[in-house]
């Protein structure tokens, strides 16, 4: 990370400590996640225990101290949505996007998570992808929706050659 946007971000805050929660966050726009060196510099210059950086980061579950993906894609598995097939909305993005939960696609366009609830229970099962929120999804509608965010379709697997002197 460039310490010439963190020190920005600084000054943006007027290195308040009380600020810091605001400052993560525009860190994290930067980088799409919290790197640790950046962590480690926003200490030395707030003069802030390290420790406590960390216990703010770890504690909001919008922070991620891992690379995550251009978009973060969210699968509500809240009971609502559970019981409106959400597991089989999830097993679609999965194979789609080729990708386990808390995984990063390899082109670094795509995470994973899930998640218990989204506070949005009548629209269940709910997914929310790049910040937008899909309402009523069915694994019908993963395809689509992925490719809003230039996600093609996986390429069929290739067929299992015929046996012989079977029909």
């Amino acid at each position: 990370m460039d310490t010439r946007a963190i020190d920005r971000i600084l000054k943006k805050h007027n290195h308040e400590h009380s600020s810091i929660i605001a400052m993560l966050q525009d860190l994290q726009e930067l980088e799409n996640y919290l790197p640790e060196n950046s962590l480690e510099y926003l200490s030395e210059k707030l003069s802030m225990p390290l420790s406590k950086i960390y216990r703010i980061a770890t504690f909001y579950n919008a922070f991620s101290l891992t690379p995550r993906g251009k978009h973060l894609i969210s699968v509500c598995l809240g009971t609502a949505c559970h019981v409106r097939g959400a597991a089989k909305v999830l097993d679609r993005i999965r194979m789609y996007l080729g990708v386990e939960v808390g995984g990063m696609t390899k082109d670094g366009l795509f995470s994973l998570e899930t998640v218990n609830c989204l506070g949005a229970c009548a629209m269940g099962p709910i997914v929310v992808a790049g910040g937008d929120y899909y309402g009523q999804m069915t694994p019908a509608k993963v395809a689509p929706t992925m490719k809003n965010y230039g996600k093609k379709p996986p390429k069929p697997a290739a067929k299992p050659p015929r046996r012989k002197g079977k029909k």
